[in-house]
């Protein structure tokens, strides 16, 4: 007779109590030969609801008191043997794959001898088939990092007429911006309609934002110092003429200095502050556009759109396919495509596509030349950088559901130029040249964005249930000065890697 102490009966009940309400659970997912981490790996529960494994193979998910624990629990990978569990069974940390091997004589579709080309063109025959553009309700997470450095701040044959506005100010000004910039925005919403951009609307649920207010601080502090000193330097009738190379503007004096509000005038004062509210709604408002607007840009990325960026498909032609090898995922058999240029495309990378069905399950891609680039009369710019990948699930209905975007893109730009502004008095008889300042500069920066979507569940809804669909959207995002894992408790969202987890930022 085995005795139940009431310790083991408290954990017991414990565990089953955890399964009413709200919970995440986590771990790692890692390969049993080489112990390292296996990125992109697939985790499914609860019917169609799943998330993925970040780059580093870490997972999170909610359970919620629908979940019970004879619920399945699906891991897979490209390349690996499902693990198959159950919600209750399932207490480590680190989860195991087995590699896999595919002998060809044991799958039939080996006895088929398809070329790639001939692959390529069931892909084409049976994108409809395998594909929705229907109207859908999504629930995603949204996370955007957008990192930016300086390359080179230089300059030469500096002069001033203004004793203030010296060489020694200009290299403060130099020294007091950053020299690189983080920030991260991360955004839980429910989307509604097709790939169209006029037909998508977002209702967010939750967001944060995490960035170095005292970079934003500085560059006031510093405006406020270069404001200071045009006041104590430039005359109150004069305007300033800004020449660069053939081009040239003009500011005129009340452009040049913020506008103070007497507070004794009340209805001066009502307008500002009339303005300012105006503005923080528009803040609002700008927020939600933003994010709609970046999700259905990597919608354009989707390869069974006509218009897609990624043109592998329709323009197969300037693509040349090759055969890497049959693999698994899961129990299903997986062709593995290569494709590269033949002439002028941008892209070259790897596709997966069912043998059964000649789906697409996963697309790795990046760009084997500069996407677009612009140079005239000293100003530059090149967009460099164009990767990423995405990953389909199978629904209910046989129809492929996307699952995850990733894509980074980076781009560089700048200016080399001669730099001149002369201050003009109005009134001044004669000659009104007053003061001037010149130099030659060399200025460049990097930008990197990098986006990641993990959508966790698809829901068909129809034309009309979206036309009828409104929202307010007054939510705004929390500013966070370091990565809070409480803050997304009881939410789906794809595991941070380290960087996020480890990135502090600095408080006003």
């Amino acid at each position: 007779m085995i005795k139940i102490t009431t310790p083991v009966l408290l954990f017991i009940f414990l565990f089953s109590l955890s399964y009413t309400s709200a919970q995440n659970i986590s771990a790692r997912v890692i390969d049993s030969v080489t112990q390292e981490p296996i990125p992109f790996a697939t985790i499914q529960f609860a019917d169609d609801m799943g998330v993925i494994t970040n780059g580093e193979g870490s997972f999170t998910i909610l359970l919620d008191a629908k979940n019970t624990e004879t619920d399945s629990l699906f891991v897979s990978s490209m390349g690996y043997k499902t693990y198959k569990t159950t919600l209750g069974e399932f207490k480590d940390s680190i989860l195991v794959l087995s590699p896999q091997n595919i002998e060809l004589k044991n799958v039939i579709v080996s006895n088929k001898n398809y070329s790639a080309d001939e692959i390529v063109d069931f892909i084409k025959d049976n994108v409809a088939k395998n594909y929705t553009k229907s109207f859908t309700k999504k629930r995603l997470f949204f996370r955007e990092h957008y990192h930016q450095y300086l390359n080179r701040t230089n300059y030469s044959n500096f002069e001033s007429t203004i004793a203030a506005f010296n060489k020694k100010f200009v290299d403060e000004i130099i020294s007091s911006a950053p020299r690189s910039n983080d920030y991260y925005m991360e955004v839980l919403c429910d989307l509604y309609g097709n790939y169209d951009t006029e037909k998508q609307k977002i209702d967010v649920i939750k967001a944060s934002k995490m960035y170095d207010k005292n970079s934003e601080l500085n560059l006031e502090l510093l405006e406020e110092r270069m404001e200071k000193l045009l006041k104590d330097n430039v005359k109150p009738d004069s305007y300033l003429k800004i020449k660069s190379g053939l081009f040239g503007t003009k500011i005129d004096n009340d452009e040049l200095f913020r506008t103070q509000v007497d507070s004794s005038d009340v209805a001066a004062l009502n307008k500002k502050l009339e303005e300012d509210k105006k503005q923080k709604a528009d803040q609002k408002l700008n927020f939600v556009k933003e994010r709609k607007s970046k999700i259905a840009a990597l919608y354009q990325d989707l390869f069974f759109l006509e218009d897609s960026n990624l043109n592998f498909l329709t323009k197969s032609r300037k693509y040349d396919f090759s055969i890497r090898e049959l693999t698994y995922l899961g129990p299903d058999v997986v062709y593995v495509l290569d494709f590269v240029p033949s002439g002028s495309a941008d892209y070259k990378g790897t596709l997966y596509v069912n043998a059964d069905d000649f789906a697409i399950v996963r697309v790795d891609y990046e760009n084997v030349k500069t996407i677009k680039s612009f140079k005239l009369l000293g100003v530059f710019m090149n967009d460099y950088l164009d990767k990423g990948k995405m990953i389909f699930y199978k629904g209910a209905d046989d129809k492929y559901n996307l699952r995850y975007i990733e894509k980074e893109h980076g781009a560089m730009g700048g200016a080399k130029r001669p730099l001149k502004i002369i201050e003009y008095n109005k009134v001044v008889k004669g000659k009104n040249r007053q003061n001037e300042l010149s130099l030659d500069f060399d200025f460049a920066a990097t930008n990197i964005n990098t986006y990641e979507i993990v959508i966790y569940d698809t829901e068909e809804i129809s034309n009309s249930t979206f036309e009828d669909k409104s929202f307010d959207n007054k939510i705004t995002p929390t500013f966070l000065t370091r990565y809070d894992a409480e803050f997304w408790k009881g939410y789906n969202i794809i595991e941070p890697n380290q960087a996020i987890k480890t990135y502090t930022a600095k408080e006003e």
